[in-house]
């Protein structure tokens, strides 16, 4: 909530104080500053901006930040150096074991287009802590090439990216990292929600299914296997019909107990929506609805509500999906 991210922006402000006092934080109610929010086009609630060297032209964004830890960590990474030099093993293991994810650049030289986007990918995943380093020892005791990325989870590496020089790109990268912060397969529910929707992952396929039903281990289980190959492109959700504080999620796909299991992509910079053709929830299905969808192949779907008897009785004609396009073209 906008409170609760206020909190949070005070409590990083307060620590910030003492460490970075040329580090201001500031806070404006744009209800009552409309020329403000009009010049820094202020579209949702709460935004948070970052004013660099006195300007008030192109300020950065801070998004998906919402813990003090997290804005400390994002605003020393804007002004300072955004990953830790690794020159021994024993660095390596400290930043490995510190949290749950880490994420490790192992670079032949650092000075490179690879170095550059990683460093920049590095300042807007505040979240994990990154670090770099060029030591042969430590590429060695990992049994890793150089011109790797290598995200590690509770200091087990669970995915290996080998970069290209030129190739990378900021956003990708950062797709990919925040992906691996996920499951597999993430459970939609109130507390995993906000972690969803933050991935800057656009394609979301999601298992509409009750939990506690006979079918259910073998489905989840094909689901799964085709979530890894898709990775870092389509992000796995499975949601619980049996769960009734997800009725808004069931409302928004117009998904009815009949229908289940289900599997639906949402897009969600377009809010377009597809279903798979084939009921049966198996591997090949799944990959190859995904497969389609990725290449451009897959039919939208357009859920519609049944046409009222009396759409057409007044002067102003009643339409949805099923009679729109006969009335209107």
């Amino acid at each position: 909530s906008s409170q609760n991210l206020s909190e949070e922006f005070a409590e990083a402000a307060r620590q910030l104080k003492k460490e970075a006092p040329r580090i201001q934080f500031g806070k404006i109610d744009v209800t009552h500053q409309h020329d403000l929010r009009k010049e820094f086009n202020i579209q949702a609630f709460p935004t948070v901006k970052f004013f660099v060297n006195g300007s008030r032209e192109d300020p950065i964004d801070c998004k998906g930040v919402r813990k003090a830890s997290t804005f400390i960590t994002w605003v020393k990474r804007r002004t300072g150096s955004s990953t830790v030099l690794i020159n021994s093993t024993d660095q390596a293991e400290a930043i490995i074991k510190a949290d749950d994810f880490a994420v490790i650049g192992f670079f032949r030289e650092l000075h490179n287009d690879s170095v550059e986007v990683f460093c920049e990918t590095a300042r807007d995943v505040p979240e994990m802590p990154f670090g770099m380093t060029v030591s042969e020892d430590v590429c060695a005791n990992y049994g890793i090439q150089r011109n790797s990325l290598v995200v590690f989870k509770k200091a087990k590496p669970v995915h290996n990216e080998v970069l290209e020089d030129g190739r990378q790109n900021k956003l990708d990268l950062t797709r990919l990292i925040k992906t691996f912060t996920l499951d597999l397969v993430t459970e939609y529910n109130i507390e995993t929600s906000v972690k969803i929707f933050d991935v800057p992952v656009e394609n979301h396929i999601l298992l509409f299914t009750p939990t506690n039903s006979k079918a259910f281990n073998e489905i989840y289980e094909n689901y799964q296997s085709a979530a890894a190959e898709f990775r870092g492109k389509i992000l796995f959700v499975l949601v619980d019909t049996d769960e009734a504080r997800n009725g808004r999620i069931f409302e928004y796909f117009r998904i009815r107990d009949i229908d289940v299991p289900a599997v639906r992509i949402l897009n969600l910079t377009s809010d377009a929506r597809y279903k798979m053709p084939a009921d049966e929830v198996t591997v090949e299905n799944i990959k190859e609805f995904c497969q389609s969808y990725l290449n451009g192949k897959a039919k939208q779907h357009l859920p519609s509500e049944k046409i009222p008897q009396d759409w057409d009785k007044m002067p102003v004609k009643v339409l949805v999906g099923k009679n729109f396009n006969s009335i209107i073209f």
